[in-house]
């Protein structure tokens, strides 16, 4: 690789400039990493236990409300 041995210091602002030119396979990688290194904090992993238990009950109810419309 052209970059071994060089050592590049990117600013934040610089990597979500970026963001936009990459695919949507890789905003889903970049979305992945970020969220390991998250769930690394347990505060955060708690966190977002509760988020996916919110979201999860959120569709079965959409689901069930769907199901009673049509039915």
């Amino acid at each position: 690789m052209l970059t071994e041995g060089y050592n590049f210091a990117v600013s934040a602002s610089e990597i979500i400039k970026e963001l936009p030119k990459l695919s949507e396979a890789e905003r889903r990688a970049v979305r992945q990493g970020l969220l390991e290194i998250a769930n690394q904090d347990s505060d955060v992993s708690l966190c977002n236990q509760g988020a996916l238990a919110g979201a999860l009950m959120l569709d079965r109810m959409e689901d069930e409300d769907a199901r009673r419309q049509s039915g």
